[in-house]
């Protein structure tokens, strides 16, 4: 892909507490501006495989599956709708987690890698925006893996 926006956070939690937030796939409306809710497809609920449905606002929604898992360190999720590719805006759309450890806590490198409709001029116009939506993610994640507090007002547990 050519194209990506990422944000790196710094947590105040070992590798290992990181990871159990992190690797648990249905935590995702609880720091994902905008996501009403999460079920999964069929299948496994982790690992290379995983696939799920995260519901929008608006009765929107994506599906979400992973397509590379470094236990203990990370994943990668492909998005689209259904068997029908990526949801508009984009082409193509990957978003991925890296985890390592750091000093006493660990950190965590958030990546969306896209190719959009329209090609480098609508993405030269959109990047600020996920470049946002990125970083807000990361924030909204930090919050919620340190007190357990959802950051986003649009999901209801």
């Amino acid at each position: 892909m050519s194209t990506h926006a990422s944000h790196t956070i710094h947590l105040n939690l070992s590798l290992e507490s990181a990871w159990k937030f992190l690797s648990d796939l249905s935590l995702a409306p609880y720091y994902v501006p905008g996501l009403t809710g999460c079920w999964f497809h069929p299948g496994p609920q982790s690992g290379r495989g995983a696939s799920r449905r995260v519901q929008r606002r608006y009765g929107q929604w994506l599906d979400e599956t992973v397509v590379d898992w470094q236990e203990g360190s990370g994943f990668v999720l492909h998005l689209h709708k259904a068997n029908r590719g990526a949801p508009s805006p984009f082409r193509e759309a990957r978003f991925s987690y890296a985890l390592e450890a750091h000093g006493s806590g660990s950190r965590m490198t958030l990546c969306l890698d896209y190719r959009l409709r329209g090609g480098r001029l609508v993405e030269r116009l959109l990047a600020n925006t996920f470049d946002r939506t990125v970083r807000q993610i990361g924030e909204n994640l930090t919050a919620y893996y340190e007190t357990g507090e959802t950051q986003n007002r649009d999901f209801i547990d």
